[in-house]
């Protein structure tokens, strides 16, 4: 247990994993926010400034992956942990407050670099003090938290997104809604930080630490103004060059897999398949149900089925999905088929990629530059995030649903057969027999 008790291993874990969930709703209220912003700032018919306004935390979470690694090293998980509380605590009252577009996607941005350090020290801080017998499902409860975010933030978004139908209400869903939909953040924003402030320092890095002060004093000193380039130029060792690899294509895949786009383009998907606006949260909500459902059924087959099983799983699955889903565009299916399409995209992926990526990112590398290789790998899965958002409308016009969903489904195929080949099974493990394996 790495010095801890079974019962305050599980409590460690759950508050680390509040990052998960504030990282869950911050990432998702947008989209339910998305139709009434867009008339309060006068950006309905500017595309441009929509894909701003979608894009800016993205780039916000780019440079929060980017600082997290370096900053980890040298200070700590615990104190990235509370900044990025403080974070997502600020961005979350200034979101609704502002009513100038710049300060709004400035505040968006600051929630982003939130989302970027708790989603690279979550997972890593969770497989640091978990034992190796849980590990998988412990940092599997951080993808559960994120779900349990995207849920609450749907939930919210259509109990208050009143009748579009009736003018009053939809001046008030301009006018307020949208704010309320960000502001309902700051509850769980400021509990993390309180419960942040009970859970210890990681082992793994008191003990870097300690190896790096028993050090004579000079070299202490170019030790710590030199860590984070340190440890890139190690990363990119030939040693480490196979298990980066791996590291990136699993970050960016879990992105251009494509089912995050139904969380950020939820309105345009059913609308689409021949929904209307009110339609749109009814059936958002039901895949966010089905995305927690699934989610937590991976915390048990996780152990039992092993991540490569699960992550090949989820590729051919997603694949052959998106072909079908693709397909049906095409043939302009409507209804009921459509929803049960993307139910099952979601469920698939809640079950797999979801939880199985920030599993294996924190297990496949080094104890010496895991820090900064979680960081690097973070930061590709936003570069994959930022991309896939800003791309899927120009593809969706250019090549319409069904195009669009081919390619996701290419891609898929592409994972699976490179993932068949060099992803290996790391379940029931320790870290230090993990890397022994992998650095061969």
């Amino acid at each position: 247990m790495q010095g801890f008790s079974k019962g305050f291993t599980y409590f460690i874990c759950l508050v680390s994993a509040m990052g998960g969930l504030l990282f869950g709703y911050d990432w998702v209220v947008i989209g339910g926010a998305k139709p009434f912003y867009e008339l309060f700032f006068g950006i309905s018919d500017s595309p441009l400034m929509q894909g701003v306004a979608m894009t800016t935390a993205l780039i916000g979470c780019l440079v929060g992956a980017m600082v997290a690694g370096g900053a980890a090293d040298r200070y700590g998980r615990k104190p990235l942990l509370m900044l990025s509380a403080v974070l997502f605590t600020v961005s979350a009252i200034t979101t609704g407050l502002f009513n100038d577009f710049t300060l709004f996607n400035i505040a968006r941005f600051v929630g982003g670099i939130g989302i970027g350090v708790a989603s690279a020290l979550a997972p890593m801080y969770i497989a640091e003090v978990s034992p190796a017998e849980i590990r998988g499902r412990m940092v599997s409860l951080n993808q559960m938290t994120i779900v349990l975010g995207i849920l609450a933030a749907q939930i919210v978004n259509m109990l208050l997104a009143r009748d579009t139908a009736v003018a009053e209400s939809q001046a008030w869903n301009v006018a307020w809604g949208w704010r309320w939909m960000f502001w309902a953040e700051t509850l769980p924003a400021a509990l993390f930080l309180l419960m942040s402030f009970f859970i210890p320092e990681s082992p793994v890095y008191l003990k870097l630490k300690m190896a790096a002060e028993a050090q004579p004093a000079g070299q202490q000193e170019a030790r710590h103004t030199g860590r984070k380039e340190a440890g890139l130029r190690e990363l990119m060792q030939a040693k480490y060059g196979k298990v980066l690899l791996l590291g990136l294509v699993i970050a960016v895949f879990q992105q251009w897999c494509g089912t995050n786009v139904i969380f950020n383009y939820a309105q345009e998907i059913f609308v689409g398949a021949g929904f209307d606006v009110d339609g749109m949260f009814i059936n958002i909500v039901i895949t966010g149900i089905a995305n927690v459902i699934f989610t937590i059924l991976a915390l048990y087959t996780i152990e039992k089925w092993g991540r490569r099983t699960l992550i090949l799983l989820g590729a051919g699955g997603l694949g052959l999905i998106y072909l079908t889903l693709g397909t049906c565009y095409f043939f302009e299916v409507k209804g009921i088929l459509m929803v049960a399409l993307v139910v099952t995209a979601i469920s698939v992926y809640a079950m797999t990629l979801g939880p199985v990526t920030w599993t294996l990112l924190a297990e496949i590398f080094p104890n010496k530059v895991r820090g900064v290789a979680m960081a690097t790998c973070t930061f590709a899965l936003w570069v994959g995030c930022c991309t896939l958002t800003f791309s899927f409308p120009s593809m969706n016009a250019a090549l319409g649903s069904s195009g669009t969903f081919w390619i996701y489904s290419a891609i898929c195929v592409c994972a699976f057969i490179f993932l068949w080949n060099r992803c290996p099974e790391t379940k029931g493990r320790t870290l230090e027999e993990l890397e022994q394996e992998l650095l061969k």
